[in-house]
């Protein structure tokens, strides 16, 4: 599939899982996305399994954005904890698309606690509460941690995965690699044929590639990645210059930003340093990645670096920020910045690198090999320190899954080619006045829904003919009596049994309001929540005579 055609099944609205080796384009083709929703007045979360992947898309990781945090498990007073947080009463009742990058390394179970939190919050039984749900990630690379020695599950194991009619976009055009003999030592990682990747590694006499100036090592482990670069500092004589990163915001969401940057909370750097650009900035020349070293300082302190490429780039602060709506809730203030003498494999995950030395020899976990191999562009790019057997392998439940998702990728081609076809032709400014001219009469909308109930369609049938969810036909009806433009006469044929009636409303007498989740917790799961907001729209026309609030909760 080529990012045309899943970016266009993305503005169909459909859950999908955007997949595909490194270099295919997954950050770019959510980054367009994003632009698009956010021109379009859609409301997006945009969230990642760990704090560096939410960083490149200025998102908060999706434990600190639902809530989930550092549990492994909800309870009830774990949910009821949660709903009492503003914030996260805010920015639930206003999100639309939930966005999900680097998903590889998010696990199964976690998955499930986010579905369940969301659907509490939304008061919406279907997965997420509703919401379109946008995943991204290549499952080859690093998985998730694994819990008290128990084997990491990813989330098609979860239990919410089958439920989601997910559209999976595997993506097969490359933007980083255009070495054929790289790709070829990728794909046949990918097979997990060890024989081929070795042959390939050992013609090209890795280990002796010369480069003018000394790339960055990528290690295994943070112990030999600290202890390079601060010996390596301490080598070069003259003065220090040291750059302490600054927040706003609120302390949780600064922290959090603090935990995911790769650029340090405190830098010190000297003339002579090898560093690395840790952000994009296309307009200045430079890439997260890019590497150079420092050849002085301007008069107002700040480092002028040399990149490999001989471009003169004087390093200014930047800025890392969460967003919300198009508006800026946290931020950081650093420069875009880190010594580069060394870093480990887990962080330059995502990156593009100019050139680099890979140590490879302590290797703990299948996939690491293929994330440190794919940083670059080319084997001219490339000097291998040393590596293992495990460096080379992947998981076999990975090669299983990969096949299966290329499957489903060539039947969601297949089943949505039409709708895909129109779509592509559409220019979103036709998008765009066709969103202004429902937002300009919103009653219109409703309209459609009271004919179609004057018909006595059932709500199953109004959902299809509508093409929404049968969630919507009811706060349409919602919306509509509150208004007294349906009368209860009319929607009489919609009434629960009488006996599951009488069991919620008796329910909502005891909590004394019209929230659904009160109700629920009363009643249970063996009522859903379609089942309790019916009964509402009954009981708010009898308000007076119940004595309840007639102010149904969006």
């Amino acid at each position: 599939m080529i990012q045309a055609e899943a970016i266009a099944i993305l503005k169909l609205g459909y859950n999908a899982l955007l997949t595909g080796p490194p270099g295919s384009g997954k950050t770019f083709l959510l980054n367009q996305f994003i632009q698009y929703l956010k021109k379009h007045g859609k409301s997006v979360a945009v969230t990642a399994s760990t704090g560096i992947a939410a960083t490149h898309m200025n998102g908060v990781t999706i434990h600190s954005w639902s809530g989930l945090g550092i549990k492994e498990k909800l309870g009830e007073r774990d949910l009821e904890d949660l709903l009492r947080r503003p914030y996260l009463i805010k920015h639930f009742r206003k999100t639309e698309i939930l966005i999900i990058d680097e998903i590889s390394m998010l696990h199964g179970f976690q998955f499930d606690l986010v579905d369940q939190i969301c659907r509490v919050f939304k008061e919406n039984d279907e997965p997420f509460g509703g919401m379109q749900v946008i995943c991204s990630g290549d499952f080859f690379q690093l998985p998730p941690v694994q819990n008290r020695g128990k084997a990491a599950k990813f989330i098609t194991e979860s239990d919410v995965w089958p439920r989601m009619d997910i559209k999976v976009c595997y993506l097969e055009e490359q933007h980083r690699h255009k070495d054929v003999d790289l790709l070829s030592l990728l794909g046949h990682i990918r097979d997990n044929n060890l024989k081929e990747s070795h042959k390939i590694l050992s013609s090209k006499q890795l280990g002796k590639t010369v480069f003018s100036l000394s790339p960055p090592k990528l290690y295994t482990h943070n112990a030999d990645v600290d202890v390079i670069n601060n010996m390596e500092l301490a080598k070069i004589p003259g003065k220090e210059f040291a750059y302490s990163m600054r927040g706003s915001g609120p302390k949780k969401l600064v922290q959090a930003l603090q935990i995911g940057c790769l650029a340090p909370e405190r830098l010190r750097l000297k003339k002579g340093a090898k560093v690395m650009f840790v952000k994009n900035n296309f307009e200045k020349g430079y890439v997260n990645g890019t590497l150079g070293k420092i050849i002085g300082f301007d008069e107002h302190k700040f480092p002028i670096i040399k990149t490999c490429a001989g471009k003169i780039v004087i390093a200014l602060p930047a800025s890392w920020t969460i967003e919300e709506d198009g508006r800026e809730r946290a931020a950081i203030y650093q420069l875009p910045l880190r010594l580069a003498w060394a870093i480990t494999v887990h962080k330059s995950q995502g990156m593009t690198l100019d050139a680099a030395e890979v140590d490879l020899s302590k290797s703990f976990v299948e996939g690491m090999g293929y994330v440190a191999l794919s940083r670059v562009r080319s084997f001219d790019c490339l000097k291998l320190l040393g590596i293992n057997d495990l460096a080379l392998q992947v998981n076999k439940e990975v090669l299983s899954l990969d096949k299966n998702l290329r499957q489903m990728s060539q039947e969601v081609m297949v089943s949505l080619r039409e709708e895909i076809n129109q779509r592509m032709k559409l220019k979103d400014d036709e998008i765009e006045e066709d969103i202004k001219k429902e937002n300009k009469d919103h009653l219109s909308t409703y309209e459609k829904t009271r004919m179609l109930v004057v018909e006595r369609l059932s709500l199953e049938e109004i959902a299809s003919r509508r093409g929404l969810k049968q969630e919507t036909i009811v706060s349409h009806l919602e919306k509509l009596a509150q208004n007294n433009k349906i009368k209860e006469m009319s929607l009489d044929y919609l009434k629960l049994p009488e006996s599951r009636f009488e069991i919620i409303k008796i329910a909502f007498q005891q909590t004394g309001e019209m929230y659904l989740k009160p109700v629920r917790e009363i009643l249970g799961k063996d009522f859903s929540y379609q089942e309790l907001r019916l009964a509402r729209l009954f009981l708010t026309q009898k308000s007076a005579r119940i004595n309840l609030s007639s102010q149904p909760r969006n």
